[in-house]
């Protein structure tokens, strides 16, 4: 089954909400792996006129490059901090994202072969998407090696943070958007944050299960 095995934790075009709904509340882009702002960028500029809000998107690093080698815990930390500076978002704001991963960089295949090396420092400090892997056949070494998914995900019970849950709980709303026929995200229901049970490849679980 060649398909991508990835557990992402925003996925397909996901619109959440930080603050009640208003006609002027802004919003933010952040786009996809190897991806990059563009000035000006169509898609902002339909979401504007559909929404009739101001939008832009926020650029980590040089965009392409650093957007696939550099840590997602550094492109997080980088977001955020930018996120913090823009007085224009004080007051509420609404994310945009995109989706991050495709299958032709990971495949089920090749999941024996990569397990082995995926959860290491080095590739986990240099390559982007080994922080969002999660191999359901090696979820010892997810645990112990992943620096980014297990931490955000609340899966480490000795590590656990009840902020995480209680920001995410906080949203007013949340979009995910799933496509029936999906061959990028697979399972398709990591777009709703459901995945495979530890051990295989044949049971998805349901958010609830997934999350902690």
């Amino acid at each position: 089954m060649a398909r991508a095995l990835v557990s992402v934790i925003v996925v397909a075009v996901v619109f959440a909400v930080a603050t009640p709904i208003s006609y002027s509340i802004p919003f933010i882009l952040v786009h996809g792996l190897t991806g990059q702002c563009e000035s000006p960028d169509p898609f902002i500029g339909n979401l504007s006129a559909w929404s009739g809000s101001p939008g832009c998107c926020i650029e980590v690093g040089d965009g392409k490059c650093d957007s696939a080698f550099m840590s997602l815990e550094k492109q997080t930390n980088i977001l955020c901090q930018k996120v913090k500076e823009m007085e224009e978002l004080k007051e509420g704001y609404n994310i945009v994202a995109t989706s991050q991963f495709s299958q032709q960089l990971i495949c089920s295949s090749f999941a024996e072969s990569v397990k082995r090396w995926v959860y290491t420092d080095c590739l986990q400090d240099r390559l982007a998407p080994s922080g969002y892997l999660k191999i359901p056949t090696a979820i010892p070494e997810y645990l112990k090696g992943s620096k980014f998914l297990p931490k955000l995900n609340n899966e480490r019970p000795n590590e656990r943070n009840p902020t995480y849950k209680e920001r995410f709980s906080s949203l007013n709303t949340l979009v995910l958007i799933m496509a029936e026929n999906d061959t990028v995200l697979i399972p398709k229901e990591t777009s709703w944050f459901g995945y495979y049970q530890d051990g295989g490849f044949a049971t998805v679980l349901p958010p609830q299960k997934v999350l902690q």
